[in-house]
């Protein structure tokens, strides 16, 4: 790590991997990063190696790219609305479970920092089935022999400026960030904070696993 980081980050052609995508890409800890997406970020920079795959079930073919990566930022991710319970399971599990799998035998010494949500259910018993889906991946992923594993659990995040792939929502609520961020700033951060939280959790460490909105504005302060 003297050198500086090399990350990985998955979901980058979604709004939190962009966001997450940009900071590092800015940060002078982050000296490479590969970022593994089924279509092109339309990002070219020096620091910036980007492999579009298109099955994210079958990444065997890509072992020997996974190898000497310092961290893996995993932001992909689906929303449960309007698919089936085993769809949702097989991308957000059994995708998410593969790549790590996988990633661990190349660089067991990495920081996977997995993006969850809010209301993520580490029970894996609860009523709402998105959120025992998240908690069961979580849990299995913090049983994997990685350096480290950290479930990042945000809420509302305010996209990054010059942020192509934001989330039509969002474009419509931002009215609501500042005050938000006043009286709950638990369920508010900002994309570059995530981003920031990512990396410095990887330099330093954090004596949490499970990360919320607070512990990310104070990561990304660090």
């Amino acid at each position: 790590m003297n050198d500086g980081l090399k990350v990985l980050i998955t979901g980058a052609s979604g709004m939190v991997g962009e966001g997450v995508l940009l900071e590092c890409l800015q940060h002078p800890s982050v000296a490479e990063i590969l970022v593994i997406t089924r279509r092109t970020t339309g990002i070219q920079h020096p620091k910036l190696t980007e492999i579009i795959h298109k099955d994210f079930f079958n990444l065997f073919s890509l072992r020997d790219q996974l190898k000497g990566i310092d961290a893996c930022y995993f932001c992909l991710g689906i929303s449960s609305v309007g698919i089936s319970a085993d769809a949702y399971y097989r991308t957000t599990y059994t995708l998410t479970m593969h790549m790590a799998e996988l990633l661990v035998q190349a660089s067991p010494q990495a920081v996977f920092c997995y993006v969850s949500g809010a209301g993520t259910d580490s029970s894996e018993h609860g009523r709402i089935r998105w959120a025992r889906v998240k908690g069961q991946t979580e849990n299995h992923l913090m049983k994997l022999p990685f350096k480290a594993v950290y479930a990042f659990r945000p809420a509302f995040m305010k996209p990054s400026p010059g942020q192509k792939n934001v989330k039509s929502i969002y474009k419509f609520i931002s009215w609501l960030y500042p005050i938000g961020r006043k009286l709950s700033p638990n369920s508010y951060c900002t994309l570059r904070e995530v981003g920031l939280a990512m990396i410095n959790i990887t330099l330093h460490g954090y004596s949490k696993k499970v990360i919320t909105g607070r512990d990310i504005i104070a990561l990304a302060a660090k």
